[in-house]
């Protein structure tokens, strides 16, 4: 306990109890802004999380709100929101519409992003090999097992692969990156829709499977002869042999922002509920076809409205300072009409326990 006593300072007496309070004030003053950050928890989707992370970083000075983002898996994501565990999950699928309302949470999304395929095959750099949805879902139904496989070969005439085995690489588990892969699979084989579908977690009628999409990465990385599929973003940071791969238009594209952006530019928000908008196998010449929004799941009726504000203050900040990073890590910022109407959202459906809205 402070006692109420006085002692001598340069001008006079104080009361010690009011010294060491002014002292306090003066010293978190001094404190830099990061030292004061505010944090906010998230988890979930491994897709975003090279972006999420660097916007962290990039907060934490700005606005003085630490990030602490666990990527686990977008299935991971849910659970955690759905249990208030966390003050936002993450998830690369989108939540239907039901479940949003009866667990009152808000979905939106924060930037496009894109699912490339990785291979490691003796003698073939980056983007030299050129697959088809077809070809890929032959692999990975366990049909086609070796690199010079006719139908690769007619491919790449001028590449000649080797009569290498192929081993398959996928998402163990519950993965969002696992939606976006099967759904573009689901849309472009029938017997993929028909026998494996498409959802976070299905069936794998071969391969090998990695746990998350770093791992997926050095999963291929290690193993001659195997094929996988990871975040654009990923497969860039570490330099890993990306394909070529044959769009809707029936042109080859490379994996990169251009074709990156096309495929979001194709995105039909005003029409999407709940912002679930579909960018697989989308028209367009030099449009990518495996892209997808990324989403934020966020209660509706949080147990802290402060940390609920923070949420959405981070976010706002990262929608107005964030978009240069994204484009560097390889995502798609979205349209500012997009951007203000999750601000609208924001202010009109999160509430705090009072019943009064989070954000004035």
């Amino acid at each position: 306990m402070v006692s109420g006593r006085t002692f001598r300072v340069s001008g006079g007496s104080v009361p010690r109890r009011r010294s060491a309070a002014r002292f306090l004030a003066i010293a978190l003053a001094a404190l830099p802004l990061a030292a004061r950050a505010q944090e906010i928890t998230g988890a979930g989707a491994t897709l975003p999380a090279p972006l999420y992370h660097a916007w962290g970083q990039a907060a934490e000075t700005a606005i003085g709100i630490r990030l602490n983002y666990q990527a686990f898996s977008s299935g991971t994501g849910v659970t955690q929101i759905v249990n208030r565990t966390v003050d936002f999950g993450a998830s690369d699928e989108p939540i239907a519409t039901e479940r949003l309302q009866s667990d009152h949470i808000l979905q939106f999304p924060t930037v496009v992003g894109a699912v490339v395929v990785i291979v490691n095959i003796p003698g073939v750099q980056a983007n030299q090999l050129k697959l088809t949805g077809e070809v890929i879902a032959g692999i990975y139904l366990g049909k086609i097992t070796r690199w010079n496989d006719p139908r690769i070969a007619e491919l790449n005439p001028d590449l000649k692969p080797p009569g290498l085995a192929i081993v398959p690489i996928f998402r163990a588990g519950t993965s969002g990156t696992n939606f976006v892969f099967t759904s573009y699979l689901s849309a472009v084989e029938p017997e993929w829709r028909q026998h494996v579908g498409a959802a976070t977690s299905v069936h794998w009628p071969a391969g090998e499977g990695a746990r998350s999409n770093s791992n997926a990465g050095l999963t291929v990385g290690s193993i001659v002869g195997a094929i996988g599929y990871t975040a654009s973003a990923y497969a860039a940071q570490n330099h890993l042999v990306t394909v070529q791969l044959r769009n809707k238009a029936g042109k080859f594209v490379t994996p990169d922002r251009e074709a990156f952006t096309a495929a979001a530019a194709n995105a039909d928000w005003k029409n999407a509920r709940n912002y679930a908008v579909n960018l697989i196998d989308r028209g367009g010449d030099r449009t990518w076809p495996i892209a997808a929004a990324t989403f934020v799941l966020l209660p509706e009726n949080p147990h802290d409205a402060a940390a609920a504000g923070n949420v959405i203050k981070f976010f706002d900040w990262a929608y107005t300072n964030g978009g240069k990073t994204a484009e560097e890590l390889n995502y798609i910022p979205l349209p500012p009409d997009v951007q203000d109407a999750v601000r609208h959202a924001w202010k009109s459906s999160i509430k705090g326990p009072d019943g009064k809205p989070v954000l004035e």
